[in-house]
């Protein structure tokens, strides 16, 4: 899993025509790439996918933005709730409490779901809170994937496919 992400940190930070693009008309209506969920037959296409959608969709953005937006969309598979067992069983006697904890457990996260929780109005206070609210926030957006999937569906199968712009957390 480490050597994917290398590889794709690598593809997006080298440029690659990433920041400019060669698409000089309208921006194109481009399909956000799926969560990456570490399976290595999978990374050639999730790199093609956060290419295009950059050269379509991001133009502007600074390269780290860019890095930080393909990192948004690497979970390894993982649900934020197996994340935080994870980072539970890791900091119990690593010395780790209070603020640096907190530092940590926000480091190893979803960059989109670190973000949603530093920008709230009330952002979380102790680890405890991090625990809770990034789970609730993963559990919600996992949730209206699924609804959103569910009501595209049927859109196309009863056609007349309207247009709609969606706004993706991690």
């Amino acid at each position: 899993m480490q050597a994917q992400i290398q590889a794709l940190l690598a593809a997006v930070g080298t440029g690659g025509g990433i920041a400019t693009g060669s698409n000089t008309g309208a921006h194109m209506e481009v399909a956000k790439p799926a969560i990456f969920n570490g399976e290595a037959g999978k990374v050639g296409g999730f790199i093609s996918a956060c290419k295009l959608y950059i050269r379509n969709r991001m133009r502007g953005d600074t390269v780290e933005g860019q890095v930080q937006w393909v990192l948004s969309y690497v979970q390894g598979g993982r649900t934020m709730e197996e994340f935080v067992q994870e980072f539970k069983r890791a900091a119990r006697g690593s010395g780790y409490e209070g603020r640096p904890l907190m530092e940590e457990f926000k480091r190893g996260m979803n960059g989109g779901i670190r973000r949603k929780l530093m920008e709230a109005e009330n952002p979380p206070a102790s680890i405890e809170q991090w625990y809770k609210r990034a789970t609730a926030l993963d559990r919600n957006w996992r949730e209206s994937r699924r609804e959103e999937e569910r009501l595209r569906g049927k859109k196309e199968g009863g056609g007349g496919a309207q247009k709609q712009e969606r706004q993706s957390l991690p």
